[in-house]
Protein backbone atom coordinates (compact mmCIF):
# COMPACT_ATOMS: atom_id res chain seq x y z
CA UNK A 1 0.00 0.00 0.00
CA UNK A 2 1.30 3.14 -1.09
CA UNK A 3 1.81 6.15 1.91
CA UNK A 4 1.02 9.23 -0.44
CA UNK A 5 -0.83 11.34 0.97
CA UNK A 6 -3.75 13.14 -1.15
CA UNK A 7 -2.73 15.60 -3.53
CA UNK A 8 0.62 13.98 -3.76
CA UNK A 9 2.04 12.31 -6.64
CA UNK A 10 4.39 10.00 -7.13
CA UNK A 11 7.68 11.30 -9.22
CA UNK A 12 7.89 9.16 -12.32
CA UNK A 13 11.90 8.95 -12.98
CA UNK A 14 12.33 7.90 -16.88
CA UNK A 15 15.26 5.61 -17.23
CA UNK A 16 18.50 7.35 -18.33
CA UNK A 17 22.01 6.56 -19.86
CA UNK A 18 24.24 7.85 -17.57
CA UNK A 19 25.41 6.77 -14.59
CA UNK A 20 23.13 7.46 -11.20
CA UNK A 21 25.55 9.14 -9.55
CA UNK A 22 26.78 11.58 -12.39
CA UNK A 23 23.20 12.75 -12.28
CA UNK A 24 22.66 13.66 -9.00
CA UNK A 25 25.90 15.93 -8.92
CA UNK A 26 24.37 17.77 -11.67
CA UNK A 27 21.07 18.50 -9.87
CA UNK A 28 22.96 19.98 -6.67
CA UNK A 29 25.26 22.11 -8.84
CA UNK A 30 22.16 23.67 -10.79
CA UNK A 31 20.32 23.91 -7.35
CA UNK A 32 23.17 25.80 -5.55
CA UNK A 33 23.78 28.30 -8.38
CA UNK A 34 20.40 29.07 -8.69
CA UNK A 35 20.05 29.64 -4.47
CA UNK A 36 23.26 31.76 -5.31
CA UNK A 37 21.14 33.68 -7.86
CA UNK A 38 18.39 33.79 -5.65
CA UNK A 39 20.20 35.78 -2.42
CA UNK A 40 21.92 38.25 -4.60
CA UNK A 41 18.83 39.29 -6.31
CA UNK A 42 16.93 39.54 -3.29
CA UNK A 43 19.27 41.52 -2.05
CA UNK A 44 20.01 43.93 -4.91
CA UNK A 45 16.12 44.49 -4.28
CA UNK A 46 16.58 45.27 -0.82
CA UNK A 47 19.16 48.11 -1.08
CA UNK A 48 17.09 49.58 -4.12
CA UNK A 49 13.90 49.94 -1.52
CA UNK A 50 15.40 51.36 1.21
CA UNK A 51 17.59 53.74 -0.57
CA UNK A 52 14.78 55.07 -2.76
CA UNK A 53 11.83 54.15 -1.15
CA UNK A 54 10.10 56.63 1.23
CA UNK A 55 9.04 54.65 4.05
CA UNK A 56 12.25 53.40 5.61
CA UNK A 57 14.59 56.53 3.90
CA UNK A 58 15.56 57.70 7.45
CA UNK A 59 16.69 54.19 8.73
CA UNK A 60 19.38 53.51 5.96
CA UNK A 61 20.81 57.03 6.15
CA UNK A 62 20.77 57.03 9.92
CA UNK A 63 24.31 56.72 11.97
CA UNK A 64 24.40 52.72 13.69
CA UNK A 65 23.47 54.55 17.34
CA UNK A 66 20.96 52.44 19.29
CA UNK A 67 20.20 55.41 21.05
CA UNK A 68 18.49 56.92 18.36
CA UNK A 69 16.16 53.96 17.28
CA UNK A 70 13.28 54.90 19.22
CA UNK A 71 13.40 58.65 17.50
CA UNK A 72 13.61 56.69 14.32
CA UNK A 73 10.50 54.35 15.42
CA UNK A 74 8.58 57.47 16.14
CA UNK A 75 9.35 59.12 12.89
CA UNK A 76 8.28 56.65 11.03
CA UNK A 77 5.02 55.43 13.04
CA UNK A 78 3.93 59.63 12.96
CA UNK A 79 4.41 59.49 9.16
CA UNK A 80 2.88 56.55 8.30
CA UNK A 81 0.35 56.34 10.59
CA UNK A 82 -0.90 60.13 11.70
CA UNK A 83 -3.90 60.93 10.43
CA UNK A 84 -2.84 64.12 8.52
CA UNK A 85 0.17 64.98 6.13
CA UNK A 86 2.84 65.82 8.04
CA UNK A 87 5.91 68.29 6.71
CA UNK A 88 9.16 66.36 7.33
CA UNK A 89 11.38 69.50 8.58
CA UNK A 90 8.79 70.56 11.10
CA UNK A 91 9.38 67.39 12.92
CA UNK A 92 12.89 67.12 12.86
CA UNK A 93 12.82 71.23 14.17
CA UNK A 94 10.72 69.43 16.53
CA UNK A 95 12.60 66.79 17.98
CA UNK A 96 15.99 68.91 18.15
CA UNK A 97 13.77 71.68 20.13
CA UNK A 98 12.75 68.85 22.43
CA UNK A 99 16.42 67.66 22.99
CA UNK A 100 17.48 72.11 23.74
CA UNK A 101 13.89 72.08 25.96
CA UNK A 102 15.17 69.36 27.68
CA UNK A 103 17.93 70.98 29.14
CA UNK A 104 15.91 73.44 30.98
CA UNK A 105 18.47 75.95 30.31
CA UNK A 106 16.97 79.30 29.16
CA UNK A 107 20.01 80.56 27.53
CA UNK A 108 19.73 77.49 24.75
CA UNK A 109 18.29 77.49 22.16
CA UNK A 110 17.57 76.19 18.51
CA UNK A 111 16.45 78.76 15.50
CA UNK A 112 15.26 77.59 12.09
CA UNK A 113 16.48 79.66 9.19
CA UNK A 114 14.58 82.99 9.91
CA UNK A 115 14.86 82.62 13.32
CA UNK A 116 18.39 82.58 13.13
CA UNK A 117 18.42 85.54 10.71
CA UNK A 118 16.56 87.75 13.21
CA UNK A 119 18.91 86.65 15.81
CA UNK A 120 21.76 88.31 14.19
CA UNK A 121 20.02 91.03 13.26
CA UNK A 122 20.44 91.43 17.04
CA UNK A 123 24.60 92.52 16.93
CA UNK A 124 24.17 94.40 13.54
CA UNK A 125 24.02 98.10 13.11
CA UNK A 126 20.48 98.44 13.47
CA UNK A 127 16.73 95.95 12.78
CA UNK A 128 12.59 96.79 13.39
CA UNK A 129 11.22 95.84 16.37
CA UNK A 130 10.69 97.98 19.71
CA UNK A 131 13.44 97.87 21.28
CA UNK A 132 13.75 95.22 24.36
CA UNK A 133 15.92 92.25 25.39
CA UNK A 134 13.81 89.53 26.20
CA UNK A 135 14.23 86.09 27.89
CA UNK A 136 12.12 82.80 29.17
CA UNK A 137 11.89 82.30 33.14
CA UNK A 138 9.95 79.56 34.28
CA UNK A 139 7.71 79.62 31.30
CA UNK A 140 7.19 83.14 31.55
CA UNK A 141 9.21 86.01 28.81
CA UNK A 142 9.74 88.31 30.72
CA UNK A 143 12.00 91.88 29.58
CA UNK A 144 15.78 91.99 31.17
CA UNK A 145 15.74 95.85 30.05
CA UNK A 146 14.26 98.04 26.99
CA UNK A 147 16.64 99.83 24.70
CA UNK A 148 17.47 103.46 25.86
CA UNK A 149 15.27 105.74 23.22
CA UNK A 150 13.34 102.36 22.10
CA UNK A 151 9.77 102.68 21.54
CA UNK A 152 9.56 99.92 24.03
CA UNK A 153 10.98 102.62 26.68
CA UNK A 154 8.95 105.25 25.77
CA UNK A 155 5.85 103.57 25.92
CA UNK A 156 6.57 102.42 29.69
CA UNK A 157 8.36 98.87 29.20
CA UNK A 158 10.02 98.08 32.39
CA UNK A 159 13.05 95.38 33.48
CA UNK A 160 10.77 92.11 34.90
CA UNK A 161 7.82 92.71 33.20
CA UNK A 162 6.09 89.52 32.38
CA UNK A 163 4.91 89.60 28.75
CA UNK A 164 2.14 87.17 28.93
CA UNK A 165 0.32 88.22 25.25
CA UNK A 166 1.05 89.07 22.07
CA UNK A 167 -1.28 91.08 19.62
CA UNK A 168 -4.19 88.84 22.20
CA UNK A 169 -2.24 85.31 21.40
CA UNK A 170 -0.81 83.59 24.82
CA UNK A 171 2.78 83.20 24.73
CA UNK A 172 2.87 81.51 27.75
CA UNK A 173 5.81 78.21 26.98
CA UNK A 174 7.20 80.25 24.45
CA UNK A 175 10.97 80.11 23.97
CA UNK A 176 12.67 83.27 23.57
CA UNK A 177 12.65 82.73 19.94
CA UNK A 178 9.52 81.94 19.14
CA UNK A 179 8.11 85.16 21.22
CA UNK A 180 10.67 87.65 19.83
CA UNK A 181 9.42 86.37 16.19
CA UNK A 182 5.85 87.61 17.28
CA UNK A 183 6.94 91.05 19.13
CA UNK A 184 8.98 92.14 16.30
CA UNK A 185 8.15 93.20 12.92
CA UNK A 186 8.11 96.18 9.99
CA UNK A 187 8.56 99.64 10.95
CA UNK A 188 5.39 101.73 11.62
CA UNK A 189 2.99 98.58 12.76
CA UNK A 190 1.59 98.63 15.85
CA UNK A 191 2.09 95.26 18.92
CA UNK A 192 -0.01 95.12 22.08
CA UNK A 193 1.85 93.12 24.62
CA UNK A 194 0.03 92.18 27.47
CA UNK A 195 2.02 92.42 30.73
CA UNK A 196 2.02 92.01 34.26
CA UNK A 197 3.96 94.03 36.46
CA UNK A 198 4.60 92.60 40.48
CA UNK A 199 3.96 89.67 42.19
CA UNK A 200 -0.26 90.28 42.44
CA UNK A 201 -0.81 93.07 39.75
CA UNK A 202 -3.49 92.82 37.38
CA UNK A 203 -2.55 92.03 33.38
CA UNK A 204 -2.72 96.01 31.29
CA UNK A 205 -2.17 96.02 27.77
CA UNK A 206 0.85 98.46 26.27
CA UNK A 207 0.26 98.81 22.54
CA UNK A 208 4.09 99.85 20.96
CA UNK A 209 4.41 101.17 17.68
CA UNK A 210 7.36 99.28 15.47
CA UNK A 211 10.52 101.23 14.72
CA UNK A 212 13.99 101.37 13.04
CA UNK A 213 16.12 100.32 16.05
CA UNK A 214 19.43 101.37 15.70
CA UNK A 215 22.27 99.73 17.48
CA UNK A 216 23.77 102.86 18.83
CA UNK A 217 25.20 101.57 22.33
CA UNK A 218 27.11 104.80 23.49
CA UNK A 219 25.81 107.52 24.87
CA UNK A 220 28.29 110.36 26.47
CA UNK A 221 27.55 114.07 28.40
CA UNK A 222 29.39 115.71 31.11
CA UNK A 223 26.75 115.55 34.30
CA UNK A 224 30.01 118.43 35.84
CA UNK A 225 32.59 120.69 35.09
CA UNK A 226 35.27 117.84 34.70
CA UNK A 227 33.29 114.52 35.91
CA UNK A 228 31.55 112.60 32.28
CA UNK A 229 28.72 110.23 32.37
CA UNK A 230 28.88 107.39 29.42
CA UNK A 231 26.36 104.87 29.25
CA UNK A 232 26.80 101.67 27.61
CA UNK A 233 23.13 99.95 26.78
CA UNK A 234 24.88 96.48 25.33
CA UNK A 235 27.86 95.24 23.52
CA UNK A 236 27.79 95.10 19.98
CA UNK A 237 29.50 95.27 16.69
CA UNK A 238 30.96 98.55 16.50
CA UNK A 239 30.38 99.76 20.72
CA UNK A 240 34.31 99.71 21.37
CA UNK A 241 34.86 102.22 19.00
CA UNK A 242 32.01 103.99 20.06
CA UNK A 243 33.04 104.10 23.11
CA UNK A 244 36.29 105.30 21.97
CA UNK A 245 34.95 107.82 20.16
CA UNK A 246 32.85 108.73 23.39
CA UNK A 247 36.28 109.18 25.28
CA UNK A 248 37.72 111.05 23.21
CA UNK A 249 34.82 114.12 23.06
CA UNK A 250 34.62 113.75 26.93
CA UNK A 251 38.22 114.39 27.06
CA UNK A 252 38.08 117.58 24.65
CA UNK A 253 35.46 118.92 27.29
CA UNK A 254 37.50 119.03 30.07
CA UNK A 255 36.78 115.06 31.88
CA UNK A 256 38.92 114.84 35.01
CA UNK A 257 36.50 111.58 36.05
CA UNK A 258 34.10 109.23 34.54
CA UNK A 259 30.75 107.15 35.20
CA UNK A 260 30.40 104.60 33.54
CA UNK A 261 26.96 103.40 33.40
CA UNK A 262 25.80 99.62 32.37
CA UNK A 263 22.42 99.74 34.05
CA UNK A 264 19.68 97.68 31.87
CA UNK A 265 22.64 96.71 29.73
CA UNK A 266 21.61 93.15 29.03
CA UNK A 267 24.90 91.95 27.39
CA UNK A 268 26.11 90.96 24.07
CA UNK A 269 29.17 90.03 22.45
CA UNK A 270 32.04 88.56 24.83
CA UNK A 271 34.81 89.95 22.87
CA UNK A 272 34.22 93.46 23.15
CA UNK A 273 32.90 93.54 26.56
CA UNK A 274 37.00 91.92 27.24
CA UNK A 275 37.95 94.74 24.60
CA UNK A 276 36.44 97.47 26.87
CA UNK A 277 37.87 96.25 30.22
CA UNK A 278 40.89 96.05 28.64
CA UNK A 279 41.03 99.61 28.92
CA UNK A 280 40.59 100.37 32.53
CA UNK A 281 42.61 97.38 34.04
CA UNK A 282 46.54 97.54 33.85
CA UNK A 283 48.50 94.64 31.55
CA UNK A 284 48.74 91.13 33.27
CA UNK A 285 45.75 91.57 35.46
CA UNK A 286 42.57 89.10 34.88
CA UNK A 287 39.64 89.90 33.50
CA UNK A 288 37.60 86.23 33.96
CA UNK A 289 37.61 82.94 33.62
CA UNK A 290 36.01 80.26 31.09
CA UNK A 291 35.53 76.78 32.67
CA UNK A 292 34.35 74.51 30.09
CA UNK A 293 33.18 70.80 30.30
CA UNK A 294 36.22 68.45 29.78
CA UNK A 295 38.91 71.39 29.38
CA UNK A 296 41.79 73.23 31.32
CA UNK A 297 40.14 76.54 32.73
CA UNK A 298 41.20 79.68 30.62
CA UNK A 299 42.51 82.87 32.35
CA UNK A 300 41.88 85.56 30.42
CA UNK A 301 44.18 88.72 31.13
CA UNK A 302 44.34 92.53 30.30
CA UNK A 303 47.29 93.31 27.40
CA UNK A 304 48.82 96.14 26.38
CA UNK A 305 47.09 99.41 24.73
CA UNK A 306 45.29 101.70 25.30
CA UNK A 307 44.10 102.51 28.70
CA UNK A 308 41.78 104.82 30.63
CA UNK A 309 43.62 107.12 33.42
CA UNK A 310 41.19 109.44 35.30
CA UNK A 311 39.48 108.26 38.35
CA UNK A 312 36.26 105.51 37.32
CA UNK A 313 32.87 104.24 39.31
CA UNK A 314 30.44 102.11 37.49
CA UNK A 315 26.58 102.06 37.74
CA UNK A 316 24.71 98.82 37.94
CA UNK A 317 21.39 97.51 38.11
CA UNK A 318 19.00 94.59 38.07
CA UNK A 319 19.46 94.97 34.52
CA UNK A 320 23.10 94.41 33.74
CA UNK A 321 23.40 91.25 32.56
CA UNK A 322 25.99 88.88 31.11
CA UNK A 323 28.84 90.92 29.28
CA UNK A 324 27.44 93.54 31.63
CA UNK A 325 28.53 91.54 34.94
CA UNK A 326 31.77 90.50 32.77
CA UNK A 327 32.92 93.98 32.74
CA UNK A 328 31.88 94.65 36.28
CA UNK A 329 33.20 92.13 38.08
CA UNK A 330 36.81 93.01 35.76
CA UNK A 331 36.60 96.52 36.99
CA UNK A 332 35.75 96.24 40.36
CA UNK A 333 37.79 93.08 41.46
CA UNK A 334 41.25 94.03 39.19
CA UNK A 335 40.97 97.57 39.50
CA UNK A 336 39.10 98.45 42.71
CA UNK A 337 36.67 100.03 40.80
CA UNK A 338 33.42 101.21 43.28
CA UNK A 339 30.13 99.41 41.57
CA UNK A 340 27.28 102.14 42.68
CA UNK A 341 23.20 100.91 42.58
CA UNK A 342 21.32 98.03 42.91
CA UNK A 343 22.71 93.98 42.09
CA UNK A 344 23.38 92.77 39.18
CA UNK A 345 20.71 90.07 37.14
CA UNK A 346 23.32 87.04 37.72
CA UNK A 347 24.09 85.54 34.09
CA UNK A 348 27.49 83.50 34.46
CA UNK A 349 26.97 81.12 31.69
CA UNK A 350 28.55 81.36 27.98
CA UNK A 351 27.04 80.03 24.87
CA UNK A 352 28.06 79.72 21.76
CA UNK A 353 26.31 79.83 18.77
CA UNK A 354 26.74 77.21 15.85
CA UNK A 355 25.70 77.37 11.98
CA UNK A 356 23.77 74.44 10.44
CA UNK A 357 23.93 73.58 7.17
CA UNK A 358 20.37 74.40 6.34
CA UNK A 359 21.10 78.35 7.73
CA UNK A 360 19.51 76.88 11.26
CA UNK A 361 21.33 77.61 14.86
CA UNK A 362 21.75 75.57 17.61
CA UNK A 363 22.75 77.97 20.56
CA UNK A 364 23.80 76.40 23.63
CA UNK A 365 25.62 76.66 26.79
CA UNK A 366 29.76 75.43 26.50
CA UNK A 367 30.88 77.09 29.42
CA UNK A 368 30.67 79.15 32.97
CA UNK A 369 32.54 82.01 33.73
CA UNK A 370 34.01 83.55 36.75
CA UNK A 371 35.21 86.46 38.19
CA UNK A 372 38.82 87.61 38.62
CA UNK A 373 38.59 86.15 42.28
CA UNK A 374 37.20 83.07 40.92
CA UNK A 375 33.57 84.26 41.78
CA UNK A 376 30.85 82.17 39.82
CA UNK A 377 27.75 84.57 39.88
CA UNK A 378 25.29 82.69 38.03
CA UNK A 379 21.85 83.26 39.84
CA UNK A 380 23.34 85.77 42.39
CA UNK A 381 24.22 88.78 40.98
CA UNK A 382 27.18 91.47 42.04
CA UNK A 383 26.33 93.49 45.03
CA UNK A 384 27.07 96.94 44.66
CA UNK A 385 29.74 98.66 46.96
CA UNK A 386 27.63 101.49 47.00
CA UNK A 387 23.93 100.19 47.03
CA UNK A 388 21.52 102.97 45.86
CA UNK A 389 17.93 101.73 45.86
CA UNK A 390 15.65 103.83 42.56
CA UNK A 391 12.81 105.84 43.65
CA UNK A 392 9.69 103.91 44.68
CA UNK A 393 8.03 106.05 41.55
CA UNK A 394 10.34 104.56 39.12
CA UNK A 395 8.50 101.22 38.90
CA UNK A 396 5.16 102.37 38.66
CA UNK A 397 3.30 100.69 36.37
CA UNK A 398 1.99 102.58 33.17
CA UNK A 399 -1.47 104.27 32.82
CA UNK A 400 -4.42 103.05 30.44
CA UNK A 401 -4.54 106.43 28.37
CA UNK A 402 -7.78 105.26 26.65
CA UNK A 403 -9.57 104.93 30.61
CA UNK A 404 -11.14 107.83 31.59
CA UNK A 405 -9.76 108.54 34.94
CA UNK A 406 -12.43 111.19 36.52
CA UNK A 407 -14.36 112.51 39.58
CA UNK A 408 -15.80 109.19 41.73
CA UNK A 409 -14.04 106.49 40.13
CA UNK A 410 -11.92 103.82 42.19
CA UNK A 411 -9.60 101.83 40.69
CA UNK A 412 -5.41 100.97 41.04
CA UNK A 413 -5.17 102.76 38.37
CA UNK A 414 -6.61 106.14 40.09
CA UNK A 415 -4.24 104.97 42.69
CA UNK A 416 -1.31 104.97 40.22
CA UNK A 417 -2.17 108.09 39.46
CA UNK A 418 -2.30 109.88 41.97
CA UNK A 419 1.54 108.42 42.99
CA UNK A 420 3.11 109.08 39.71
CA UNK A 421 1.20 113.13 40.41
CA UNK A 422 2.32 113.27 43.72
CA UNK A 423 5.80 112.37 42.91
CA UNK A 424 5.92 115.47 40.19
CA UNK A 425 5.14 117.53 43.44
CA UNK A 426 1.00 117.90 43.15
CA UNK A 427 -1.14 117.72 46.28
CA UNK A 428 -3.52 114.93 45.38
CA UNK A 429 -4.80 114.07 49.02
CA UNK A 430 -4.85 110.68 50.05
CA UNK A 431 -3.04 108.10 47.55
CA UNK A 432 -6.28 105.41 48.46
CA UNK A 433 -7.35 104.78 44.94
CA UNK A 434 -10.25 106.94 45.28
CA UNK A 435 -10.72 110.23 42.74
CA UNK A 436 -11.72 112.85 44.74
CA UNK A 437 -11.79 116.83 44.79
CA UNK A 438 -8.54 117.21 45.77
CA UNK A 439 -6.91 114.89 42.85
CA UNK A 440 -9.50 116.52 40.25
CA UNK A 441 -7.62 119.95 41.47
CA UNK A 442 -4.47 118.61 40.60
CA UNK A 443 -4.86 116.99 37.49
CA UNK A 444 -6.40 120.77 36.30
CA UNK A 445 -3.18 122.21 37.59
CA UNK A 446 -1.41 119.73 35.40
CA UNK A 447 -2.72 120.50 32.60
CA UNK A 448 -2.64 123.84 32.57
CA UNK A 449 1.15 124.07 33.45
CA UNK A 450 1.46 121.37 30.57
CA UNK A 451 -0.82 123.72 27.88
CA UNK A 452 -3.57 121.22 28.06
CA UNK A 453 -7.56 121.33 28.56
CA UNK A 454 -8.19 121.83 31.47
CA UNK A 455 -10.89 119.24 32.81
CA UNK A 456 -9.65 117.50 35.87
CA UNK A 457 -9.87 113.81 33.58
CA UNK A 458 -7.34 112.15 33.08
CA UNK A 459 -7.04 110.61 29.68
CA UNK A 460 -5.81 110.46 26.49
CA UNK A 461 -2.84 113.13 26.06
CA UNK A 462 -3.37 114.06 29.83
CA UNK A 463 -2.03 110.33 30.69
CA UNK A 464 0.43 110.52 27.98
CA UNK A 465 1.69 113.77 29.52
CA UNK A 466 1.91 112.83 33.10
CA UNK A 467 3.95 109.82 32.22
CA UNK A 468 6.03 111.81 30.18
CA UNK A 469 7.01 113.92 33.09
CA UNK A 470 7.66 111.47 35.69
CA UNK A 471 10.52 109.35 33.14
CA UNK A 472 11.81 113.14 32.45
CA UNK A 473 11.94 113.20 36.48
CA UNK A 474 13.42 110.06 36.89
CA UNK A 475 16.27 110.75 34.36
CA UNK A 476 17.27 113.96 35.68
CA UNK A 477 16.91 113.07 39.27
CA UNK A 478 18.73 109.97 38.91
CA UNK A 479 19.98 109.51 42.72
CA UNK A 480 22.50 106.43 41.50
CA UNK A 481 24.48 108.63 39.34
CA UNK A 482 24.68 111.88 42.07
CA UNK A 483 25.89 108.97 44.19
CA UNK A 484 28.35 108.01 41.69
CA UNK A 485 29.50 111.62 40.56
CA UNK A 486 29.97 112.49 44.39
CA UNK A 487 32.47 109.43 45.22
CA UNK A 488 34.69 110.39 41.82
CA UNK A 489 34.46 114.06 42.98
CA UNK A 490 36.24 113.19 46.19
CA UNK A 491 38.34 110.64 45.03
CA UNK A 492 39.63 112.92 42.40
CA UNK A 493 39.60 116.12 44.69
CA UNK A 494 37.39 118.01 42.28
CA UNK A 495 35.59 120.87 44.60
CA UNK A 496 31.70 121.41 43.03
CA UNK A 497 30.55 124.32 41.31
CA UNK A 498 28.61 127.00 42.41
CA UNK A 499 25.46 125.26 40.53
CA UNK A 500 26.54 121.82 41.80
CA UNK A 501 26.45 123.27 45.79
CA UNK A 502 22.94 125.07 45.04
CA UNK A 503 21.38 121.63 43.59
CA UNK A 504 22.94 119.53 47.05
CA UNK A 505 21.61 122.34 49.33
CA UNK A 506 17.94 122.35 47.72
CA UNK A 507 18.13 117.98 47.98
Amino acid sequence: MDDKHPGEEHEQIPPVEESPSHTIKMKTFSFIMLVFLLIIATAGLTVFALTFGDDKAVEVNSPERREFEKLYTAYDQIQDQYFKDVDRDVLVNGAINGMVDSLEDPYSDYMNEEEASQFLEGISSSFQGIGAEVQERGGFITVVSPIKNSPAEKAGVLPNDQIIAVDGESIQGFTTTEAVMLIRGEKGTEVTLTIVRGENADPIDITIVRDEIPIETVYAEMVGDKVAHIQVTSFSENTYQELLDAIEEMEAEGMEALVMDVRQNPGGLLDVALDISDLFIEEGKPLFEVQAKGAEPEIYMSTAGTKIDVPVTMLIDGGSASASEILAGAMNESADIKLVGEKTFGKGTVQTANDLQDGSNLKFTTAKWLTPDGNWIHEKGIAPDVEVAYPAYASLPVLDTSVELKDGVISDQVKTAEQMLEALGYEVGEVDGVFEEQMTEAVETFQEENDLEATGILTGDSTFAVMDALREKIENDDPQLQEAKKLLMEEAGIAASASEEAEETEE
